[in-house]
């Protein structure tokens, strides 16, 4: 099978065209369902779901290991595709990767324990038993539209629940894909997808027999999604906005942390909800951080997704590429110092905007207090920690975080004081399935991965006595 030929079975002769944000060619074009769609798709789901409840869990879970082996038996197909719609490369942390991830995700899925327990002491034993919740909507991104859906589909089919996922209208092809590969192994109607727009998402947002409902996306949406939701008291795990900081502390070593830096920032070309988006650099350290950055950006070729020497793409969409490029011209009107990037060839095809580190800048920039997801970092001197500490948590998101040091413990007490659901020493944005991932304030809330996770799509039942 070929990419080409995973496109023949998913696209329409009318809807929505998708284009290649690299080249602008045409990739093909998405079906659309209707509201009447979605309605259908639900009841298929509660139907088949039913069935798939009474499934053991071990049962479950050898269903999972054989979707693994499916995505891994197309992983270059849906590569290939993944890097024509989305645009990220297929090497580097890109679209091999990201094909590479949903597997490593199915199979961690399948290996966890069961969240059952018997709590027993002198008095009491009760069996706990998490029970599936019926039909999960699973509204994913344009980001890493396989991946994501792969975060919230695996745990919801381990414990039983049906899901009808709603893909990004900027993303529909990979994700339908992916599902296709997927319905190879799974039973009938327990895994759907509707694409479309806001309609077709409102719809499945505030539709009674949907259970439960994870989303990842914007802040904004988020907060429709909790409100469209109240009526029906629909369960949510909302992952959100951020605009994670990173410190560096004054015993860092620059050369030997510049890589991870820029790739904690710069993966997926900035375009990652827990990517690092701002960096506070002591002054004693500030020159060389700022070198060392410079170096990795000039040894990290930007281009065409299928070209293999490029590990940086385009942006998404042209709206992403505007709201970066604003971000940047503003940068520079207040006084900052662009020491590599902006300046975007506006006649050139494709969305591609230069890999921008921004120093000197102004702490309440836009471009430090809002999130530009995209490929530009401003780079903040300090000289004052406990200020650095601050400005870190005083905005309202707390996805991650990052502390950079050469002493583990001095950065374990940074940690500590950090607002975020994630902090990580020496790195950013290492997701592990093992690892409870999930934000606070305006980035959301529930947890994903994990048996933590698990637990999510499900309810216990308790039988005491």
């Amino acid at each position: 099978m070929s990419y080409e030929s995973l496109l023949a079975g998913i696209t329409a002769d009318s809807g929505r065209e998708i284009h290649n944000p690299a080249t602008g060619e045409l990739l093909g074009v998405c079906p659309e369902n209707t509201v009447e769609d979605v309605n259908a798709a639900i009841e298929r789901a509660k139907g088949a779901q039913k069935d798939f409840a009474k499934l053991s869990d071990q049962e479950r879970c050898e269903l999972l290991m054989k979707c693994a082996d499916a995505v891994e038996a197309h992983a270059e197909d849906l590569a290939q595709l993944l890097t024509r719609e989305q645009g990220k490369p297929l090497n580097g942390p890109n679209a091999r990767f990201e094909v590479g991830a949903c597997v490593g995700w199915l199979r961690a899925t399948a290996s966890f324990e069961s969240p059952d327990y018997v709590a027993v002491d002198a008095d009491v034993k009760a069996t706990v038993t998490y029970r599936p919740l019926g039909v999960v909507g699973a509204i994913g991104p344009w980001n890493w539209p396989m991946m994501i859906t792969i975060w919230q589909i695996a745990p919801a089919l381990r414990m039983g629940n049906a899901v009808v996922v709603k893909p990004s209208e900027y993303t529909p092809l990979s994700v339908l894909a992916l599902i296709k590969v997927l319905n190879e192994v799974l039973p009938t109607d327990i895994l759907q997808t509707v694409t479309g727009a806001g309609e077709i998402g409102a719809a499945l947002t505030a539709h009674q027999g949907v259970d439960k409902l994870m989303f990842t996306g914007s802040t904004a949406t988020g907060k429709k999604i909790a409100q469209a939701s109240g009526d029906n008291l629909t369960r949510l795990t909302l992952e959100l906005g951020g605009n994670d900081a990173g410190i560096v502390l004054d015993d860092a070593d620059a050369a030997a942390i510049a890589g991870d830096l820029f790739w904690g920032a710069f993966i997926n070309t900035g375009q990652t909800c827990a990517a690092m988006k701002r960096l506070y650099v002591p002054e004693s350290l500030y020159d060389a951080v700022c070198e060392a950055l410079l170096q990795v950006v000039a040894a990290s070729p930007m281009g065409v997704g299928t070209e293999e020497d490029n590990v940086l793409g385009p942006l998404q969409n042209k709206q992403q590429f505007d709201i970066v490029d604003g971000l940047v011209k503003k940068a520079v009107e207040s006084g900052a110092r662009v020491l590599t990037g902006a300046n975007p060839d506006y006649d050139a095809p494709g969305y591609f905007y230069p890999a921008t580190l921004v120093a000197d800048i102004d702490p309440q920039n836009p471009l430090v207090t809002e999130e530009q997801f995209g490929p530009a970092l401003p780079i903040i001197k300090y000289t004052d920690l406990d200020w650095a500490i601050e400005q870190a948590n005083s905005l309202d998101v707390g996805l991650g975080s990052s502390v950079w040091s050469s002493n583990r413990e001095r950065a374990l007490e940074v940690a500590t004081k950090l607002e975020a659901g994630t902090t990580w020493i020496n790195a950013h944005g290492a997701v592990d399935p093992r690892v409870p991932f999930g934000g606070i304030k305006s980035s959301g809330y529930g947890v994903e991965f994990g048996t933590e996770g698990l637990k999510g799509l499900a309810y216990p039942h308790i039988i005491n006595g």
